[in-house]
């Protein structure tokens, strides 16, 4: 697995700057409507989804691990579709989408580092954005009548902290991968 990450670190890294732009266009923009948090919430989960989807499937026979990544693609592709079939949804169905995917990519990301821990080192990276997911799930669900802009600063924080860490963790393998060309050589 640890071949591939390096050879694809650049959708993490993609990924990462992706987060860190929604993040910030929803802090710039705080008089957004629900609605336009609704789709900006489905483009960016949908956006995340396929390019997990593509990092799993460009590295396919090469990753003993592909399953969590895959994983990972189709629980995002499954959540920005759900988002947008139906716009019209209320706050707690949007909170409870945005803590169900949290939750997931959270518990895949604990257990990719958990699996990653021999073959990378700075694996914690990787398993603080899981806790940041985690956490992030709890505060959804342990106030659910937080309100709309409140949801939006919350969201946007989580989402440049995600994009950061996971930023990071694409230049890392990037590293790991410079290194094992180097022991070849």
């Amino acid at each position: 697995m640890s071949n591939v990450l390096s050879r694809y670190w650049w959708i993490l890294a993609l990924r990462g700057a992706i987060a860190v732009i929604f993040g910030l266009l929803a802090f710039i923009w705080p008089e957004i409507t629900l609605a336009t948090l609704i789709l900006f919430f489905g483009a960016y989960v949908l956006m995340d989804g396929v390019f997990s989807i593509i990092h799993a499937i460009g590295g396919w026979r090469d990753k003993d691990d592909r399953w969590f990544l895959l994983l990972e693609g189709l629980l995002g592709v499954g959540i920005g579709i759900s988002a947008y079939r139906a716009p019209g949804i209320t706050a707690t169905v949007l909170l409870l989408y945005i803590a169900a995917w949290s939750l997931g990519m959270g518990i895949l990301k604990i257990v990719t580092a958990i699996r990653l821990r021999k073959a990378i080192q700075g694996e914690w990276w990787l398993a603080g954005s899981g806790i940041a997911s985690l956490l992030f799930a709890a505060l959804l669900m342990w106030f659910p009548a937080v309100g709309a802009l409140g949801l939006l600063w919350l969201i946007a924080a989580y989402a440049f902290i995600f994009g950061l860490v996971l930023m990071a963790v694409g230049f890392k393998v990037r590293g790991l991968g410079e290194e094992k060309k180097e022991a070849r050589a």
